[in-house]
């Protein structure tokens, strides 16, 4: 059997009998036995070709996406990753595992709270249902690293003629993305009750979380090996430079890739650090003058855009509210803890209506006076742009008094 086991041909034969025999609804556990006895490990590959091939022959890709769940568990363990290529620190491959490792921390962190939910008191349930519903927040943040896959990977992969593959995942994606969604509208509801989470646990919540963390283990174990063979470092690239349009998921990357023989020359961007010139009808600066400007400032602003997407943070020395690049393009209202949303849904919907055009705020915090303003972005036809949030330590300002007329650098 062994010069079998080695053969190719042969493995994807076999591994299209099992899936097969998954469709025509044999035993899952049978199947998995099945495999390890007659395969042990399966390339990562020879998975995704025998997919496109089911789906070439006529198998319906909805058939596929409906038992690809089962058709991970039967295969979880048995891919072979040998000869997968090495990932540099930075790579677009490198920042997807990073988010599943964050991602896989908030999903364990929602299962053990559910895990606890029948020993949870009545009188305790509200605060507990919203330790919960902070958790699937941040969850559906797995939209922006879903949809770098769907934009800017699948392309790339469909000119390879790979086309099966992304589409099932796709659907997979949506499905997770409108269980995430209906996840957080119950646990909104004001009259939540402690009866209503427990049946929904079972048909709906642990489902999706399980569903999640499968799919990390198919990008791990199929697809990201898959893509690194198939898609060159020009590829990879262009992914990486238009990775921020749609934002990172729950991680900040440390470290900024750049393949070899790049430069600030040939990175194709009209506005760079090092070059370009943003003209304006009072004056002009570069993008690094405006980079130290904005970051000089002293006081922290955060950009959200008319669609109501967090876009641009200052970077200064001292914040007073921490900030990290996952964040950008994320929705506003799930990046505040789940009891102040509907202050920040007030203010952006008076915003946009025109009731109001500025919000202010001030609060003690560790032994600071913090001012927190917000104000409505508008167009000179007063159109909406967005809302800037300003946030400034005035502690030592309002400690001031008389004049100060002489230099020193001191105070």
């Amino acid at each position: 059997m062994s010069e079998l086991i080695n053969n190719s041909k042969f493995r994807k034969e076999k591994l299209k009998e099992l899936i097969l025999k998954l469709h025509k609804g044999e035993d899952p556990q049978r199947v998995r036995e099945e495999l390890i006895a007659t395969l042990r490990q399966v390339p990562y590959g020879e998975v995704v070709e025998v997919e496109q091939e089911l789906i070439s022959e006529g198998l319906p890709e909805t058939e596929i996406l409906k038992l690809c769940d089962i058709h991970g568990e039967v295969l979880d363990g048995h891919i072979d990753q040998t000869g997968a290529a090495f990932i540099p620190e930075g790579h677009p491959v490198d920042v997807f595992r990073q988010e599943n490792r964050e991602l896989l921390k908030v999903i364990e962190k929602a299962q053990m709270l559910l895990g606890t939910l029948y020993s949870v008191p009545e009188s305790g349930f509200r605060e507990y249902s919203l330790q919960i519903l902070s958790c699937f927040n941040e969850l559906m943040d797995v939209d922006k690293h879903y949809k770098r896959k769907e934009y800017l990977v699948f392309p790339y992969l469909e000119r390879q003629e790979i086309t099966g593959p992304p589409k099932v995942m796709w659907g997979k994606h949506d499905e997770i993305r409108e269980q995430l969604k209906g996840c957080i509208e119950i646990l909104r509801s004001e009259d939540l009750r402690k009866s209503d989470l427990e049946d929904a646990t079972e048909i709906l919540f642990a489902p999706v979380l399980k569903a999640m963390a499968d799919m990390t283990k198919k990008e791990e174990d199929i697809l990201f090996p898959m893509s690194m063979d198939v898609l060159t470092t020009d590829d990879w690239w262009q992914i990486h430079r238009q990775t921020l349009e749609f934002g990172y998921t729950l991680y900040d990357p440390k470290a900024d890739w750049k393949p070899e023989g790049v430069t600030a020359e040939n990175t194709g961007e009209d506005i760079s650090y090092e070059s370009g010139t943003i003209r304006l009808p009072s004056g002009s600066f570069t993008a690094a003058e405006i980079m130290a400007i904005l970051n000089t400032i002293p006081f922290d602003m955060t950009f959200v855009d008319r669609n109501d997407k967090v876009k641009y943070f200052t970077q200064g020395k001292e914040r007073i509210f921490a900030r990290n690049r996952s964040i950008i393009n994320r929705d506003v209202r799930l990046c505040h803890p789940p009891g102040s949303v509907h202050i920040i849904e007030k203010i952006i919907d008076d915003f946009k209506t025109g009731k109001a055009s500025h919000a202010p705020f001030w609060i003690q915090m560790r032994g600071k006076f913090i001012h927190i303003e917000y104000f409505a972005l508008r167009d000179e036809n007063g159109e909406y742009l967005g809302t800037l949030e300003v946030s400034q330590d005035l502690s030592n300002a309002r400690k001031l008094e008389g004049e100060k007329r002489i230099l020193s650098y001191s105070e």
